[in-house]
């Protein structure tokens, strides 16, 4: 096992110390230029999401189901662990890094979705299906890359989606509440498989009325703490400017010590939490039932600011206001234990509250990316043996419950490189159909 953590550890060292820092933020700022700085409609595209319309018709979803399920795909360890794993390995720095890539990626998220939109099918039952392998398929009429992402985005469910989330499951459980993890997993493969088991309006049904609900929670909370060390606040922001282009690390001295260690950390924890080139969000915008792609995407675009604009920032200044008020706090923890110990100084509940968040987070993802695999394996096999997959993805939540942290989290790094692959050939390839016009 230890050697198959040192290859993995070596491969994402070398393809996330240049050559993918390079071709995510490139890709970034190239839509952003090309779409005109579609990041300026944010506010027009958060009206959108919330615009009243009819209901899904049982097959697809309304914008505002989309939004949410993508939300839950997405919020969860990486706003939570993601950010105080990029603090701790790769300095203060790494929460500028973190939100640079949402800002920018924003921009590569409407191109996600609008394309996905552009070139969904319809299955026999009248539901959309979309994403980058029908993109490959329907755009650029290549059924092989199509099927080669569909698999990546399978393999991706049960790792990212399933192993990522259980072991927070567990990890958090077992020392906040002393539970088994075989406990603990048995527990979340229980509740998650009650509504997977459901279909995409249960998924859909299920998001709409928690993810809202626990975004502003966790949001709040930060907003509290950060009026607790507002003397710190000002300092903070400071510390992560300067630590941006000159690292340090928060914990392990060498750790921080380059800054490419600093970027790599802040923009893979980056895309991690939104999946902004990935192309996840793309699939789940095709099941919307809108016809207008411009649309569709500016509201898809705004789970990239909720997540990392203002969730991951949120977090990223609550732990270093907490670490220059209270740096004794952080002595003696490891590189996911920061934000807890931040949280620990809340007027109510503290790291209990924090527990509770990161549990719910962690179901309401395996529950998001529960569709994303879905799909995928519909893609692969024809919309055969779903329920067989629906089993599958159950078990695995199980199973990841008690897999090393370390070996998660390198592995959900390298499934993300090798998924932002032929996701972002894509986009360029069919960039020619792109627009931000809402009304065209």
């Amino acid at each position: 096992m230890q050697s198959v953590l040192s290859f993995i550890k070596s491969a994402n060292q070398f393809l996330w110390s240049g050559p993918l820092l390079f071709l995510l933020m490139g890709t970034h700022l190239y839509f952003t230029m090309k779409l005109r700085f579609p990041q300026k409609n944010i506010l027009k595209a958060i009206r959108l999401s919330v615009t009243p319309e009819k209901s899904g018709d049982g097959n697809n979803l309304s914008v505002f189901a989309t939004l949410s399920t993508t939300l839950a795909a997405t919020l969860g360890t990486g706003n939570i662990i993601g950010v105080s794993t990029a603090v701790a390995l790769g300095g203060p720095g790494a929460i500028f890094w973190c939100w640079i890539t949402g800002i920018l990626g924003m921009a590569t998220t409407y191109a996600e979705c609008f394309l996905s939109v552009r070139f969904r099918s319809r299955d026999k039952t009248g539901a959309y299906q979309g994403g980058p392998m029908y993109m490959w398929q329907n755009g650029l009429h290549n059924i092989a890359v199509g099927k080669f992402y569909g698999f990546l985005t399978l393999i991706a469910a049960f790792g990212v989606g399933c192993t990522t989330q259980s072991n927070s499951i567990t990890q958090t459980t077992s020392v906040s509440f002393g539970l088994n993890p075989h406990v603990a997993g048995f527990l979340a493969a229980l509740l998650a498989g009650l509504v997977i088991v459901g279909g995409i309006r249960s998924i859909g049904n299920v998001c709409m009325k928690i993810v809202p609900f626990l975004g502003i929670l966790y949001t709040a909370s930060c907003l509290l703490l950060l009026v607790l060390n507002r003397e710190a606040f000002l300092p903070a922001v400071r510390l992560i400017l300067s630590n941006a282009l000159a690292p340090r690390a928060a914990i392990g001295g060498a750790a921080g010590s380059s800054l490419m260690l600093t970027a790599r950390y802040g923009i893979a924890r980056g895309l991690f939490t939104n999946e902004a080139g990935i192309g996840t969000a793309a699939i789940t915008a095709a099941a919307s039932e809108t016809c207008h792609p411009a649309q569709q995407a500016y509201v898809s675009m705004t789970a990239v600011f909720w997540d990392t604009v203002v969730m991951c920032l949120l977090s990223g200044l609550v732990i270093v206001t907490n670490m220059l008020l209270h740096p004794e706090s952080t002595l003696n923890v490891n590189e996911a234990g920061l934000t807890d110990a931040a949280f620990s100084f809340l007027p109510f509940l503290g790291n209990t509250f924090l527990s509770l968040c990161l549990i719910a987070f962690a179901i309401t993802t395996l529950i998001g990316w529960s569709y994303l695999g879905e799909q995928a394996y519909c893609y692969l096999t024809g919309n055969r043996g779903i329920f067989a997959y629906k089993v599958a993805y159950i078990v695995m939540i199980y199973v990841g419950a008690v897999l090393p942290l370390n070996l998660v989290w390198e592995c959900t790094d390298l499934i993300n490189a090798f998924m932002v692959l032929p996701n972002v050939a894509a986009l360029f390839l069919l960039q020619k159909y792109l627009h931000s016009n809402i009304h065209a």
